[in-house]
């Protein structure tokens, strides 16, 4: 149904209700009316990584996982089974009545905040922290998750607008404060694309305020919203952020003002209570009923579009979709895809026949809280980290255990002293032909605010490292002198340091979901190959960035640091040796504008007159854009995936990102030995300047594109041993 149908037929439904109805259903809790024949709807559902809250459901890879695989695609197939699964569920539970909180098909995902600080506890919930990254990704999940039907599948959610990553402990009174600048440049980029590109059906406000407004009744951010991009979908606030209004803002006096104030600003419907006031602030004047029947026609539109009323193509999707046998190999997949191979000193992968006696050691190595992130489902089996490897090996390889320490506790057992299970690990490591020793953190201490054990950091982590008691596990594994393999269970940035210099390899599994002990021992075995890439920076430590509440973008990820980082965005090993041997560009399609790329800064110096164009050509360019065509070699004697990526960086121009900034990204799968050419879109945006005042503008000159498997700075190259292919291209 297209829209244009989907709000008449709403206008018309919404026209037979008095104002006291229209007002009730601008709640998440809509109540039904009966008289109308309008059930029920719960609009508060949540679907980050797999449906949520809701009983059993496929438990994806956490969404900074989903980040690490640079793979729109999967991301795209893995929304659709999110969808499917939604619409199972709420088709089999309408049946039976039931109508409650997390059984409708809104979902409030994704969160396509921008990770701008490592110590951000909701971080994990977001692609990471580089606008284009997060953009193509959430433009995937979001046409997957909405489908391309008769009706919408499901209805997605881009949170939460806008310049939301923390602190968490004071969210609900905080000021963000942003430039212009870093507004166009980093913070609006993906809720734009995904309002353009996307068409998402609903934009949810953050608590903060945004230079100085609420964010749920901000006057700038929806004239940017509805219209400067044209948002025609719903707005919903974030989860009782409007009765911050005049409980912790204090820009309004009471409820009734607040919800006045957030639905005049365009706010159309409240998660939460405050908008049980509308009605008072309609008979005291401070509201129009033109206003009230224009939220309700919104939101009804978008249940029309879902087929809620005339039915849909979906209607016949039966509970059995629910944690299928494809959808669970496709959850093991997408945590083979996003695991990030830091370090590897030729110890992975592991061959099983060498093998008599392995140690597996650690807090998280046996446990289901660190499979699964937060905003999460209920997998009908959690396959650990331990579960996995043990029925990879079966019987042929004996596999000895000790959880070595808490998580953060320094005991174990009540009446025991502190760290009593060290000698035990000690024991294991000792009797070990080879030590995997797993640590990181759980939703408990990286998580929201309120939804979390680490009380002193209200979710947000205080800094880079381990928990002592972890740390000093880690030291204990080292000591033991046996080959030994660290993989972190995180959804951040931790400061491996230590790991990196003691250890023989590092892998980071994220927050894998339910099958992530299965797609670890395939990967440390070598039935897969790791391929993800960190779509964070990991920083040596937290001297070198700004304070945390500062919003400036000055110092802050791989396109502002002035730093080196201790692993790079971008940057992820594999057991091939995939190289970028060729490039040339394309403006439009076929021309070909530039020589071939060379090594280094050498490229600079050679590069021929041909990369000049023609006046015609560059008005082209800017509304086309243009095509890189890369040959990408695996060198390696192991098959593999990697992600081809390319940089660009506008050269002399104050303006300009100061560094290579990622615009284009493709997966590829590589045999040993195979050379594959892939085309690689760089869109007009790519040659675009933010000036001062957050205005975009098309710059000529010489821009630097790199294309290789990481980044182009140095500690990628120190590490990979690789330097990206360089070309200056002239618009």
């Amino acid at each position: 149904m297209r829209r244009e149908e989907a709000r008449r037929k709403a206008v018309e439904l919404v026209s037979k209700m008095t104002t006291e109805e229209k007002a009730s259903q601008l709640r998440y809790d809509a109540p039904a009316i009966k008289r109308l024949g309008i059930p029920a709807y719960n609009w508060w559902n949540e679907a980050l990584h797999g449906v949520a809250r809701a009983g059993q459901a496929t438990v994806f890879p956490q969404a900074i996982g989903l980040g690490a695989t640079f793979d729109t695609a999967l991301v795209g197939e893995i929304a659709d089974v999110i969808a499917t699964e939604g619409r199972a569920k709420f088709n089999a539970y309408s049946k039976k009545g039931d109508r409650d909180i997390y059984k409708g098909l809104t979902f409030w995902s994704p969160n396509v905040n921008i990770f701008r600080d490592p110590r951000w506890g909701r971080g994990h919930e977001t692609y990471g922290e580089d606008p284009y990254l997060t953009s193509r990704l959430g433009v995937a999940f979001v046409k997957g998750l909405q489908g391309d039907g008769e009706t919408m599948k499901a209805a997605a959610c881009a949170k939460h607008f806008a310049v939301h990553s923390g602190p968490e402990a004071i969210r609900h009174e905080f000021d963000a404060r942003a430039s212009a600048k870093d507004m166009e440049e980093t913070y609006l980029v993906a809720f734009e694309t995904l309002v353009k590109e996307a068409q998402v059906e609903a934009v949810m406000g953050a608590y903060n305020r945004v230079n100085g407004e609420p964010a749920c009744a901000s006057r700038a951010l929806q004239e940017k919203l509805r219209g400067e991009w044209g948002f025609e979908g719903h707005f919903v606030s974030d989860c009782w952020a409007i009765s911050d209004f005049h409980e912790r803002h204090m820009v309004t006096k009471n409820a009734c003002e607040s919800a006045a104030l957030a639905i005049n600003t365009g706010c159309d419907l409240n998660c939460g209570v405050t908008y049980l006031y509308i009605m008072k602030a309609y008979e005291e004047g401070l509201v129009t009923e033109e206003t009230i029947t224009e939220a309700a026609v919104r939101l009804f539109t978008t249940r029309y579009l879902l087929g809620l009323f005339d039915g849909s193509e979906y209607d016949d999707i039966s509970y059995p979709e629910v944690e299928s046998p494809a959808h669970l190999a496709l959850a093991e997949k997408a945590a083979e895809e996003s695991f990030v191979l830091l370090k590897n000193d030729g110890i992975l992968p592991l061959k099983k026949e060498t093998l008599k006696t392995v140690g597996l050691i650690g807090p998280n190595m046996n446990s289901r809280a660190a499979l699964i992130g937060n905003y999460h489902g209920t997998a009908s089996r959690y396959v650990t980290i331990q579960e996995g490897i043990q029925d990879y090996l079966g019987s042929d390889v004996r596999v000895l255990t000790s959880v070595g320490c808490e998580l953060f506790r320094d005991h174990s057992e009540s009446l025991s002293r502190g760290q009593n299970r060290l000698s035990e690990a000690r024991i294991v490591a000792d009797a070990s032909d080879v030590v995997l020793l797993c640590v990181g953190l759980d939703e408990t201490l990286e998580g929201e605010e309120g939804d979390t054990g680490n009380s002193d950091a209200s979710g947000d982590k205080a800094d880079l490292q381990l928990p002592q008691v972890q740390r000093e596990l880690m030291e204990v594994v080292a000591a033991s002198g046996k080959p030994a393999i660290l993989l972190l269970m995180a959804g951040s940035d931790i400061d491996l340091s230590y790991a990196a210099e003691h250890f023989d390899a590092v892998m980071v599994l994220w927050y894998p979901g339910g099958e992530g002990g299965r797609a670890a021992a395939k990967v440390l075995f070598g039935d897969a190959s790791p391929s993800g890439k960190l779509p964070v920076t990991f920083y040596e430590s937290l001297v070198e960035l700004p304070e945390f509440t500062d919003y400036s973008m000055q110092g802050r990820t791989y396109r502002y640091m002035a730093g080196k980082a201790q692993f790079p965005f971008g940057y992820g090993l594999t057991y091939g040796k995939a190289e970028v041997t060729a490039a040339e560009i394309r403006a439009g399609e076929p021309r070909n504008t530039s020589a071939p790329a060379e090594r280094g800064d050498k490229a600079a110096q050679d590069q021929p007159a041909s990369t000049k164009k023609e006046p015609d050509a560059v008005s082209r360019e800017a509304q086309e854009g243009v095509t890189i065509f890369a040959e990408v070699t695996n060198r390696g004697s192991f098959d593999t995936q990697d992600v081809v990526q390319v940089y660009v960086k506008k050269t002399d121009c104050p303006d300009a990102v100061p560094n290579p900034q990622l615009q284009a990204f493709a997966r590829v799968s590589l045999k040993a030995g195979e050379t594959r050419q892939l085309p690689l879109k760089l869109s007009p945006k790519a040659f675009t300047v933010v000036d001062a005042k957050g205005v975009r503008r098309e710059e000529s000159g010489t821009y630097a594109i790199y294309v290789g498997c990481s980044q182009p700075d140095e500690r990628s190259v120190e590490l990979t041993g690789i330097r990206p292919l360089k070309i200056l291209y002239e618009t």
